[in-house]
């Protein structure tokens, strides 16, 4: 709205103003020029190289990981290796006790069977009492035969 004390002249001047700022609003701003110009080139290759940077320490941490759980692997197989050789170890140990044992006891029965039958036959052989008394009978015998 105008006030109501403008003259047309001044309503003619305050149109002008208005189309002019109106055609200041289209035209080109001047551009503001940044300090270092940035090539896109460059700025892809610098992103290509650490993306390959990227992928390269990715590749190396899976291979140190794999040679990680390799090393792991082989260590436990190594583990099981000679858990199964103590094991074996043991086993023969025991039979070789049990063999032992086993010797141990025939050859206990084997001197038990001779020293029962050693005592049988001096169970059946005569006392020295007896001995005695049947050499006597039989020097008796003799000394009547010769009569």
């Amino acid at each position: 709205m105008q006030p109501k004390n403008s003259s047309f002249e001044d309503r003619v001047a305050a149109s002008a103003a208005a189309k002019k700022a109106l055609l200041e609003k289209f035209k080109p701003k001047p551009a503001v020029q940044a300090e270092v110009i940035i090539d896109p080139e460059v700025e892809r290759a610098a992103r290509r190289e650490a993306l390959r940077k990227q992928r390269e320490e990715e590749k190396a941490r899976k291979a140190e990981a794999r040679r990680i759980a390799e090393e792991q692997a082989r260590i436990e197989a190594e583990a099981a290796r000679l858990q199964e050789a103590e094991e074996a170890i043991a086993a023969e140990a025991d039979e070789d006790a049990r063999k032992r044992a086993e010797r141990k006891a025939r050859k206990k029965a084997i001197k038990e069977a001779a020293r029962a039958k050693k005592e049988s036959r001096q169970a059946s052989r005569p006392s020295d009492e007896e001995r005695a008394a049947r050499r006597e009978k039989e020097r008796d015998r003799f000394e009547w035969d010769r009569i």
